[in-house]
């Protein structure tokens, strides 16, 4: 009933107007990649390594209907056959004798931003399924892979209506959909999964340089009734509280810096579900780039450094490239990365991933992956 409320209370709130011209804006990317990943067994189990060439692709449109109102699209491809892992993956893997790959619903969002009550287009209310980097403020995959989109309903302030973050005082307010689970002896729905997201940053400069520094809190709840085909997955409620920011500069005219982090820590009870140590609940990123690649000629360099402990962030959402044989936590290691600007809107790089498992488990594995790829955007 509260759901239903506030969508009537949204819709009342946009009003009802007719249908008018939209002015277009087509955008997409395209990426060949070759990945070879080696795991290395500390017990007699047996080791592995996994050579594959994969592509990612992604089309679609932001359409800017007037001055209060936008929308966007886009399509992207995917492989549903493993919905525990995919959540956070857009590529495919060329195998199949040459069958044609998948395509699906990516992002599919309704933007308002109203220009009355002198909020002069600062607000954005956002509903449906939409890039998790233009949602919310993100600096790295600690808690949310770059490849998430989620889906629900959102309140912003201090970014623009293409999500981009805004000098200045940013708040952000989500609520989104796990999953429905409709339970037919009570005929209701009180049980589905959902996630509630809020979060406060700010982003300013002094000196010669910038900075954002930002906290967030997300929810997830009633992960009990999460429909999940690998038990491994079967994690209880967790509330994630997230501290992040970074600082950056100039070398030269032409040649940016960045220093970056991020903390989170599980405030969930420890002998709530899954959650049995209540010492295995921290998750930390520090990195630093110099350069970034956006014009020809360019080039950037990138190193980081990940510890995930078991119990900290949610499994499914972080980056899903430093799981080992747990669910994208129990982690801890390093990646270094190096991208080249070839030519005009096209990129080549690499980069090596490096981790271990922190608590010992059955083979206690080290994974190395080093991934090649070349990115065309138009």
């Amino acid at each position: 009933m509260k759901k239903t409320l506030m969508f009537i209370a949204l819709g009342a709130a946009f009003g009802t107007q007719s249908a008018q011209s939209a002015e277009l804006n087509w955008n997409g990317d395209v990426r060949f990649r070759y990945e070879s990943k080696k795991v290395d067994k500390t017990t007699d189990s047996v080791d592995y390594a996994q050579d594959r060439y994969r592509t990612r692709v992604r089309f679609g449109f932001d359409a800017w209907i007037n001055e209060e109102l936008s929308a966007g699209v886009q399509l992207a491809t995917g492989d549903i056959s493993n919905p525990m892992k995919e959540t956070v993956s857009r590529n495919e893997t060329y195998s199949g004798i040459f069958q044609p790959k998948s395509i699906y619903l990516n992002e599919a969002y309704i933007n308002y931003h109203p220009m009355s009550y002198g909020l002069n287009g600062k607000m954005n209310v956002i509903l449906g399924k939409r890039d998790i980097s233009k949602t919310l403020v993100r600096v790295d995959d600690l808690v949310y892979d770059s490849d998430l989109t989620v889906e629900g309903v959102t309140l912003q302030y201090g970014k623009d209506s293409a999500g981009k973050d805004q000098d200045g005082l940013m708040a952000i307010a989500g609520y989104y959909f796990l999953d429905e689970r409709f339970n037919a002896t009570s005929k209701s729905n009180e049980n589905d999964p959902f996630m509630m997201v809020a979060q406060v940053a700010y982003k300013g400069e002094f000196s010669d340089m910038n900075y954002l520094i930002g906290v967030g809190d997300n929810n997830f709840r009633n992960l009990n009734h999460f429909a999940t085909p690998d038990a491994r997955y079967s994690v209880a409620d967790r509330n994630v509280v997230e501290l992040f920011g970074k600082l950056g500069g100039n070398i030269t005219e032409t040649l940016p810096w960045k220093v970056y982090g991020q903390y989170a820590f599980n405030t969930s009870e420890s002998n709530h579900g899954y959650i049995v140590d209540s010492k295995k609940r921290n998750a930390w990123l520090a990195g630093v780039t110099i350069g970034d690649a956006k014009q020809p000629g360019q080039w950037a360099l990138d190193f980081n450094y990940n510890y995930v402990e078991k119990d900290s962030v949610f499994p499914l959402f972080t980056d899903s490239d430093r799981a080992l044989n747990t669910p994208n936590s129990n982690a801890k290691g390093y990646e270094i990365g190096a991208t080249y600007h070839l030519v005009q809107n096209m990129t080549v790089g690499a980069k090596y991933y490096n981790y271990r498992c922190i608590d010992t488990v059955a083979g206690s594995p080290k994974l190395q992956t080093l991934q090649a790829d070349v990115v065309v955007k138009f």
